[in-house]
């Protein structure tokens, strides 16, 4: 990437707290690979992802969430869990980041990258959550790989054109807040409805 350090830095939080809602784990070993092969420039701590053993790990731990983030409940299950996981371990990111410029710049880029990451994570699981309401597992698997696909894209689009990348996420994050919204009340009247006394019909009176 041919941009300053101080554009450079926040732009790659902005990819690695967005991609992180979706899966930490793909992201960070991402992040670990690109800044091996130097197609992206880690700040601060971050240099620490591109360790053989680090990348490992996270694709270790990758391959299980890849297999159950297609079965039909199983992945809002571990969606449901990863709702602490992956806005701390995004916000952990950039605190890596941050380590050479100071408490205050760390904690900015923890909130950064921990918000970030919890918006994508509340649109990836309300979707799948959706999705759970059709019996067959055919959406889940469609829409999973849907996911990893536009994580790996999206890290190519910012190796490619940065700052366009960050432009796309902006705007995903922006159009997020709407879908959430109709989301979240879709959801609502599911549970509503999940929760509410069966109608019984009662029988005509007789004279």
């Amino acid at each position: 990437m041919n941009l300053s350090p101080a554009l450079a830095g926040p732009l790659v939080l902005l990819l690695t707290g967005w991609c992180s809602g979706i899966s930490i784990y793909l992201t960070a070993a991402l992040l670990g690979i690109s800044g091996r092969m130097g197609w992206i420039e880690l700040p601060g701590e971050m240099q620490a992802l591109t360790h053989l053993l680090i990348i490992a790990a996270a694709l270790a731990v990758f391959a299980i969430e890849f297999l159950a983030d297609k079965v039909p409940y199983v992945d809002s299950a571990w969606d449901s869990v990863h709702t602490f996981i992956r806005p701390l371990g995004a916000a952990a990111i950039g605190t890596m980041a941050g380590t050479e410029q100071g408490p205050a710049v760390q904690t900015l880029f923890a909130v950064l990258t921990g918000t970030l990451a919890l918006n994508t994570h509340a649109v990836k699981a309300s979707t799948r959550l959706a999705i759970n309401t059709s019996p067959e597992p055919f959406s889940n698997i469609a829409a999973s790989f849907s996911e990893n696909a536009l994580v790996f894209f999206m890290f190519w689009f910012f190796i490619k054109h940065p700052v366009w990348a960050a432009l796309l996420i902006v705007t995903l994050i922006v159009l997020s807040f709407l879908f959430l919204r109709m989301m979240w009340r879709f959801v609502a009247k599911l549970f509503k409805k999940s929760t509410s006394p069966p109608h019984v019909e009662r029988p005509a009176p007789t004279h």
